[in-house]
C-alpha cells in the first residue's frame, strides 16, 4: 500500500475515474451486466472503507477488478444452477486489451438503450459509468433512495433482457445509438447546469460528470463531429456558471452577469472544439447550439451580442432539429434582433406546444416588458413563478413581478 489519501473525497474521485474501466473488465469476463454492476459497487464500498485508513493499493483499478471478480465468483458458486457457466468462464481466455475510453463508451451505449426511458438511462449511466452511488443519484434528483434503487434495478433488468454482448454497437446501429447516448449526456448536463426543481439553481456534480463522460466519448470517437460539438456546447455554457448566481445564491440573468467572471480558458477550449467539429463534416444540432453559446460568449457586454447571428443560427437549428424549446428560444432572438413584436408573433405560434410550461410565460413576460406592457408582464411573471419547480427561478420571477406591480 502507498501513503493514505488525504481525505475520503479524494478516494471517491479516484473511484469515479476507475468505475467504467472496472465494470467493463468484469462484464467482459462474466457476461452479466446486472450482477457485475452490483459487484463493482460493493468493491467500491470496500475501497471507501479501507483505502483512507490503509492507503491506496499499488494498482487501484486492479484491486477493484480483483475484489469485484471475487464477489462475482462467490455469487456464481452460491447458485448451483450456474456452476456450468462458472466452468465455462474459467476455461475462456482473457480478452485482449482495450482502451479505457472504448470501455467507458461501450458502457454508455449499454446504459442508453432505446427501450429505456431518459430518466432510467440517466440513472443507470451515472451509477454504472459515473461511479455514483444510488444514494448520491437520488440526492441529486431529489427522490427517495428506494425510488432511485428501483429505477436502476428495472433499467439493469432491461439491459440484461436485451442480451447485447459487451462492446461498441455494430456500425449499422451506431449512429442511432450515438444520438441516444449523446442525448442522455446532454440531459445530465442540463439537469446539473439548471436544475429543474429544488432549492439549488445548479447541481455542479451532475454537469461536471456529463462533461467528463463526454470527454471520454470524444476520445473514443474523435471522428464524430457531433461528439465534439456537444462537448463544446457544454464547455461554452458551463464557462458562465459562476456568474449565474450572486453572493446570496440568487439567479442572475445573462444580460446582467459580470462577464469578467466567465471562465476564459474554458471558452477558448470550447471555441477550439467547435471549430474542429464544424470543419469535420455536416453540421448537427449540438454544433449549432454550441455556435449560439459561442456567440453569447464573444460579447464583452450584453449590448454587444450579435442577435442577428443568433437568430440565423436558431433558424438553422429549427430546420435540423425542430422542437418547441428551439422555437421558444428563436422567438427571444427575434425579439432582440427585430423588436418585441416580432418575438411575440413567433411566441404565439409555439405556445400551444408548450401549454403549461413556465418558460412560455417567462418569455412572454420578458417580451411584454420590452414592449412597455408592464401590466401584462407582471401577470406573466407571476404565472411563470407559480409553474416553476425551481426555487431560485421562482424567487427571481417573483421579484420581476413585484418590480412591475405598480403598473398592474
Amino acid at each position: 500500500m502507498n501513503a493514505p489519501p488525504r481525505h475520503r473525497g479524494e478516494v471517491e474521485g479516484l473511484l469515479r475515474e476507475a468505475a467504467p474501466r472496472v465494470l467493463a473488465a468484469v462484464v467482459r469476463r462474466f457476461g452479466d451486466f446486472a450482477d457485475s454492476e452490483d459487484a463493482v459497487q460493493e468493491a467500491m464500498i470496500d475501497a471507501v472503507e479501507q483505502w483512507p485508513a490503509n492507503g491506496l493499493p499499488e494498482n487501484p483499478t486492479g484491486w477493484l477488478i480483483a475484489v469485484a471478480s471475487r464477489r462475482m465468483t462467490d455469487r456464481i458458486r452460491a447458485d448451483s444452477a450456474r456452476r456450468a457457466r462458472e466452468d465455462r468462464l474459467a476455461a475462456e481466455p482473457r480478452p485482449g486489451p482495450t482502451t479505457a475510453a472504448d470501455d467507458s463508451l461501450a458502457l454508455v451505449f449499454m446504459c442508453c438503450r432505446p427501450e429505456l426511458s431518459p430518466a432510467s438511462a440517466i440513472a443507470l449511466t451515472l451509477r454504472a459509468v459515473g461511479g455514483l452511488t444510488t444514494a448520491q443519484i437520488a440526492a441529486a434528483f431529489l427522490v427517495p433512495e428506494t425510488t432511485m434503487g428501483r429505477r436502476i434495478a428495472r433499467a439493469k433488468k432491461a439491459v440484461e433482457a436485451a442480451g447485447e454482448p459487451f462492446g461498441l454497437p455494430a456500425p449499422a446501429q451506431r449512429a442511432e445509438r450515438l444520438r441516444a447516448a449523446l442525448g442522455v449526456l446532454y440531459l445530465i448536463f442540463n439537469e446539473g447546469y439548471a436544475a429543474s426543481e429544488g432549492p439549488d439553481l445548479a447541481r455542479v456534480e451532475l454537469s461536471a460528470e456529463a462533461i467528463r463522460l463526454t470527454r471520454i466519448a470524444r476520445l473514443a470517437l474523435p471522428e464524430e463531429p457531433e461528439v465534439g460539438g456537444l462537448l463544446a456546447l457544454m464547455l461554452l455554457t458551463d464557462a458562465r456558471r459562476v456568474a449565474r448566481t450572486d453572493a446570496d445564491g440568487e439567479l442572475v440573468p445573462l444580460d446582467q452577469q459580470d462577464r469578467s467572471l466567465w471562465d476564459a480558458a474554458t471558452i477558448a477550449e470550447g471555441d477550439r472544439l467547435l471549430t474542429a467539429a464544424i470543419a469535420a463534416g455536416a453540421v448537427g444540432p449540438y454544433q449549432l447550439q454550441a455556435a449560439i453559446a459561442a456567440a453569447h460568449d464573444r460579447a464583452r457586454r450584453a449590448e454587444d451580442t450579435d442577435w442577428a447571428e443568433i437568430l440565423t443560427l436558431y433558424g438553422l437549428l429549427e430546420r435540423v432539429a425542430p422542437g418547441p424549446m428551439v422555437a421558444l428560444n428563436r422567438a427571444v432572438a427575434a425579439a432582440m434582433a427585430n423588436g418585441p413584436a416580432a418575438g411575440l408573433e413567433l411566441l404565439a405560434e409555439v405556445e400551444p406546444r408548450l401549454e403549461g410550461h413556465h418558460r412560455v410565460h417567462a418569455v412572454r413576460a420578458h417580451l411584454l416588458e420590452l414592449a412597455g406592457d408592464g401590466r401584462g408582464a407582471h401577470a406573466e411573471y407571476a404565472r411563470a413563478a407559480e409553474l416553476t419547480a425551481s426555487l431560485p427561478e421562482q424567487r427571481y420571477l417573483t421579484r420581476r413581478a413585484a418590480r412591475l406591480a405598480g403598473g398592474a
